[in-house]
């Protein structure tokens, strides 16, 4: 793990004109497994956001608000995370009527996501959590190494999350995500950085953080 991802030295972040993280300083390397934890407001979605700015044309990203189009179907919006990989003739005309390859390929994701039956529905008559796994799917067909993610299981149960966060995982050498769960973050990530009030509160390996730790930056 000795090839930078990510450098930040003594920065200010802001959000709409308002700094939300100070003096903020960092280093995050390749193969590294990152979960910022921390209270609502805490700069979580901030650092993730600066994170991305650095390096957008080399990381997936998942977003806490999906930007899915609803009208379109989850297989459309999955298809969305590969645009880049093609022309725009090629693009419109899979919209119009999807090409064998990435249909076979965006199927097999949809499979895994549990979502292979769901696949041509608009995305509108999905649920919450099967909008979120069409997310994740789009982000992981981006085929980055690294997978930045914010929340990016808030709205599924504690099985369905561990299935889609080892997913994550295994198809990306380094992830930063942002988390609710600490049990969560303690079992999938090797780093865990707790941010509160606008600062890094700790930045330890997993099996270094204390629960007092992490009840602290609740309180």
């Amino acid at each position: 793990m000795s090839d930078p991802l990510f450098e930040l030295n003594n920065q200010d972040l802001h959000y709409e004109g308002r700094r939300i993280l100070s003096g903020l300083s960092l280093s995050i390397n390749t193969g590294e497994r990152v979960a910022l934890v921390g209270q609502s407001g805490a700069g979580k979605s901030t650092l993730l956001k600066h994170l991305r700015s650095l390096a957008a044309d080399r990381v997936a990203w998942c977003p806490q608000h999906h930007g899915l189009v609803p009208m379109l179907s989850g297989y459309h919006n999955i298809f969305m995370g590969g645009l880049d990989r093609h022309s725009l003739f090629y693009n419109v005309m899979n919209l119009i009527r999807p090409f064998a390859e990435p249909k076979q390929e965006i199927q097999q994701l949809a499979d895994r996501l549990e979502l292979g039956d769901l696949l041509f529905n608009s995305v509108d008559r999905l649920s919450g959590g099967q909008q979120q796994r069409v997310a994740i799917g789009r982000a992981i067909y981006q085929q980055r190494r690294t997978f930045l993610g914010d929340e990016p299981v808030s709205a599924l149960d504690d099985f369905q999350a561990e299935k889609m966060l080892s997913m994550i995982a295994n198809r990306h050498d380094s992830l930063v995500i942002a988390m609710h769960d600490t049990g969560q973050a303690l079992k999938l990530c090797n780093r865990i950085i707790g941010l509160k009030q606008g600062r890094v509160a700790f930045d330890l390996s997993a099996d270094q953080v204390q629960p007092e730790q992490l009840a602290a930056l609740y309180q």
